[in-house]
């Protein structure tokens, strides 16, 4: 499994829509996908929204961030993860030629 950040905004015909269901679907179609939702968090700032979630790989993330846009409204944009510990690890290889 990937993990992946997924950055939510609301439309505003999106934010008039805000309720726990629409998290739930959200969540669905995460599962529907061999996904799991890790966390969601509320911002303020640049983004609306923060999803932890974790993905077979990048074809489900683009799926998925396709697929919940249709669904709710809310716009995605979305970013591979990798833990500090194997970002450093593979920056020291390449940084080394």
């Amino acid at each position: 499994m990937t993990t992946f950040f997924f950055f939510g905004n609301y439309s505003q015909d999106s934010i008039k829509k805000i309720d726990p269901k629409r998290t739930k679907k959200t969540e669905d179609i995460i599962k529907g996908y061999g996904g799991t939702l890790k966390w969601v968090y509320g911002l303020v700032g640049e983004y609306d929204l923060l999803f932890m979630v974790e993905l077979p790989g990048i074809p489900e993330a683009i799926q998925v961030s396709l697929a919940i846009t249709a669904a709710t409204g809310v716009s995605v944009k979305t970013a591979p993860a990798v833990p500090v510990a194997l970002f450093d690890d593979l920056a020291v290889k390449a940084l080394k030629g």
